[in-house]
């Protein structure tokens, strides 16, 4: 038989059996791919547990129910806010200078309105509290009346918040003005007060409405009743104003007396005091 043919038979004779073989270690390798698996599987399964564990930990943390919003969804929360740290009079004519008027000896709680200043790096900082339920101002202006002057004012809304705002004085009505230039805002109505603080940059470019600190200003010192948080009429016909312009370079304790004060602080008033008491005592001819 020639070699072809022999070759032909061995195929022949090999097919079945290989073709019987074959399902055996395909089921065999199939058995054994199963044990393999459910044995890596079972290895596995701790780490998955633990893995589900951590998440389940982190997810319930993250997605706690005071941090979803009615869809269920998450949502980012507001930092704490920090309380308001009150203002330090001890500091006055020392490491800033301050303003007082109302009664003598009064404090930022007490007087009628305050006022202090004081440099930090690029920036003047600014303290203003007054006994009022609306708004607290100061003005800078070229000279002691009101109209062309820069407000920096500190208005308690119908939410309660306290909010500074930009104004420009025209004639004897104050304009606000969108560009604000004060930064790092803080405010508080507490005690029937409103009271703020804030930062504006000494140096800023070239505007009418927006003066530059490093010159000296006088200062109008205003505060007045608020409708829905704007501003209207201030309290006083003739609100305080500083008797000198004033540096922010220079720091000072400076008092001024509220008109019920001043009555009997006149020259007029202590020589009219001082004639009726020698009226009296040398008595009528």
């Amino acid at each position: 038989m020639s070699p072809l043919r022999w070759g032909a038979w061995l195929l022949l004779l090999a097919g079945p059996a290989a073709s019987t073989a074959s399902p055996a270690d395909e089921s065999g390798g199939a058995r054994g791919g199963g044990r393999g698996d459910g044995e890596r599987g079972a290895r596995d399964e701790p780490q998955r547990q633990h893995h589900d564990s951590s998440y389940g930990t982190f997810a319930s943390e993250f997605y706690d129910l005071r941090y979803l919003s009615e869809e269920g969804y998450p949502f980012p929360t507001a930092p704490p806010v920090d309380p308001f740290a009150k203002i330090r009079v001890d500091d006055c004519g020392k490491t800033k200078g301050c303003f007082r008027y109302g009664k003598p000896g009064c404090n930022a709680e007490t007087c009628d309105y305050f006022l202090s200043y004081r440099r930090i790096g690029a920036d003047v900082e600014f303290e203003l509290s007054a006994d009022t339920d609306g708004w607290v101002a100061v003005g800078f202006s070229s000279d002691k009346k009101m109209g062309g002057d820069d407000v920096m004012a500190c208005v308690h809304d119908d939410n309660g918040r306290v909010r500074i705002q930009h104004f420009y004085n025209v004639g004897q009505w104050a304009k606000e003005i969108q560009r604000n230039p004060a930064r790092d805002e803080e405010g508080i109505f507490e005690n029937n007060r409103v009271t703020c603080r804030f930062k504006r940059p000494v140096y800023v470019p070239r505007d009418e409405t927006i003066v530059d600190l490093h010159l000296s200003w006088y200062y109008l010192f205003a505060w007045g009743p608020a409708i829905q948080g704007s501003i209207t009429r201030h309290d006083i016909d003739s609100p305080p104003v500083s008797e000198r312009v004033v540096s922010i370079y220079k720091y000072e304790d400076i008092f001024m007396p509220s008109a019920a004060y001043q009555t009997f602080s006149s020259p007029f008033c202590l020589l009219l005091i001082v004639a009726l008491t020698f009226y009296l005592l040398m008595g009528t001819p």
